[in-house]
This record gives C-alpha cells, sequence and structure tokens, in this order.
C-alpha cells in the first residue's frame, strides 16, 4: 500500500469516527488542499497530471477528477486546455470576479486603486477578536486605505490581520494593492473564501472627508471575514462604500 493510501485510510478512519462517512474524493479533496496550505504547491505551479496524482494517492483516476473539478469551481486551481491544472494565482482578474463587487454605474468592472492611510499593530478589540476568532487583546494589524476607480475615491476599508498569521506585515516599507496575492506569496495564506454581511449606513465625517462626500450620507457596509484554506480566519475587512456613483453587482449562478 503506497504512503497516499495509508495517509487517506487513516484519515477516512479519524473522519469517521468523528463525522461519519464521506465520499473518497472528499478525501482526496483534503490531501490536495493540505499540499496548497503547506506550500508543497505554490500559486501558479502546475500539477502533477491526473494519472500521476492517482497513483501517488493510491485512487481512481476519476476520484481525482472530481476531487480536482470542486477545487476549479471554488476557484482554487485553474484548469488550461493542453497545458494542465495549475495553482490559481490571487491575480487581480481572480479578485475581480471573485471577491471584488463594486461597479461604477457607468461602464464596467475593473480594478481599483489603493492609497494607505495607516498601516499599525494594534490589540484587537471585542469585535475583531469575534470576526477573526482572537481573543481579546490579542496581537492584531490594522491596515486603512481608500480604493478608487478611475481615480473617483469610493471605498474606504478598515483591515484587521492576526499578527501570528502575518508576522512584521505593519514594518514592510510599502503594501501592494493586491493584498490576497501578498498573504499568498510573502506568508504562505491563501484567501480560499469569504463571508459577507452587508448594509446600508451613513458616512461619519471623517470617513466622507476621504471617499470625498457629504457627512451622512448613505455608504454601503461590507463585512467580511476571509478565510485561508484550512479554514482559519484570516482577515476582517470593513469596507465602506460610496452609493451615489457606484453599485454591489453579484453575479448568482
Amino acid at each position: 500500500m503506497t504512503a497516499g493510501r495509508k495517509a487517506i485510510g487513516r484519515s477516512k478512519a479519524a473522519e469517521a469516527a468523528a463525522f461519519g462517512y464521506r465520499p473518497l474524493y472528499r478525501q482526496v479533496k483534503d490531501v490536495l488542499l493540505k499540499r496548497l496550505g503547506d506550500g508543497t504547491w505554490q500559486p501558479g505551479q502546475l500539477l502533477p497530471s491526473e494519472p500521476e496524482l492517482a497513483q501517488d494517492l493510491g485512487v481512481s483516476q476519476g476520484t481525482v477528477r472530481k476531487a480536482l473539478d470542486e477545487m476549479t469551481a471554488e476557484n482554487l486551481l485553474v484548469r488550461r486546455q493542453g497545458r494542465g491544472t495549475f495553482v490559481a494565482r490571487h491575480d487581480e482578474e481572480r479578485i475581480l470576479f471573485q471577491f471584488f463587487r463594486i461597479v461604477p454605474d457607468e461602464g464596467t468592472r475593473r480594478f481599483p486603486e489603493s492609497r494607505i492611510i495607516e498601516v499599525r499593530a494594534a490589540k484587537a478589540d471585542l469585535t475583531a477578536a469575534e470576526r477573526l476568532g482572537l481573543r481579546q487583546g490579542a496581537s492584531v494589524v490594522t491596515i486603512e486605505r481608500v480604493r478608487s476607480i478611475d481615480e473617483v475615491p469610493c471605498i474606504h476599508e478598515r483591515i484587521v490581520l492576526p499578527s501570528a498569521l502575518f508576522p512584521k506585515i505593519e514594518k514592510r516599507a510599502s503594501l501592494p494593492n493586491n493584498l490576497y496575492e501578498l498573504y499568498a506569496s510573502a506568508y504562505g495564506v491563501t484567501i480560499a473564501r469569504a463571508s459577507e454581511q452587508i448594509k446600508a449606513v451613513a458616512a461619519e465625517p471623517r470617513q466622507a472627508d476621504l471617499i470625498d462626500v457629504a457627512a451622512g450620507q448613505p455608504l454601503l457596509a461590507i463585512d467580511r471575514v476571509a478565510l485561508a484554506l484550512d479554514g482559519t480566519r484570516a482577515e476582517w475587512r470593513l469596507s465602506l462604500c460610496r452609493t451615489d456613483r457606484f453599485h454591489y453587482l453579484n453575479d448568482l449562478r
């Protein structure tokens, strides 16, 4: 029996005891997710072929294909005709269609620009602790920035990160516009999915000044918790979005 088959067998026994039976392709998916999470496969890297993975894990090629199909549907992998299956990058195109939903009323969806206001080490307040699953007072890093589309400021963002996941990120000379790519390339934290809560709020004076609207003007508040591949809460982001010239677009499928 191969090492991969033994690993899946042990995983299957443990999960069966705790959660009941799980399909074999889901167990294969768990193994593949672990390889993404521990850096065995890096963003942009070509995966071994389906026959190679099947032999390595001691399962059928169809089982591997089903696991890969599900991971592709979740935007964790990218299939390229005639070239193979690659680990997805957090490039601008992927983020634009998976994680960024603000669109100008007149125009098409495009990636925003960012201006950093402040980056600092802090202690998690009660809300941040609850959102990130931390104890109150735990070490976090807060990033405040303004995002613009076509040079029009449209979003005020406050981002809170667990310091344990992103050590010394506040000491970097600069932060890129595409933070998710930085998380993956510099810290080995790949954002796999996110949960959002949306509601209307009134712009407070400081926020209004930063995104060039009147105090009290309606804003769309998007409260998002982003999760890494292993389900760890990696980021809490509160985005306050203008509604006079922009809207939230979600393609339902």
